[in-house]
């Protein structure tokens, strides 16, 4: 099973980049939530399903998809040496 990396940037597999903020538990059911805010615009904050945040992408549904899972870790270097 994939694993979230908190404060890791993820790209949405249409395009846009998110910064995951942190994880919670939804108070009724238990399940584990993603808590991201988008990097553009107002930098609005969403939450998610974990389950959904980490999952492959329906290529059936998406054929024109490229990328496996709906959101991918981003791995952004320092422009400092």
């Amino acid at each position: 099973m994939r694993r979230l990396k908190i404060h890791g940037v993820y790209q949405h597999y249409k395009g846009d980049y998110y910064l995951v903020e942190d994880t919670a538990c939804h108070s009724e059911t238990g399940e584990e939530m993603v808590i991201y805010r988008q990097l553009y615009g107002d930098g609005g904050l969403y939450v998610r399903p974990m389950d959904l945040f980490l999952s492959e992408i329906d290529h059936e549904r998406h054929p024109e998809v490229k990328t496996k899972y709906r959101f991918t870790l981003q791995n952004i270097k320092s422009v400092r040496k």
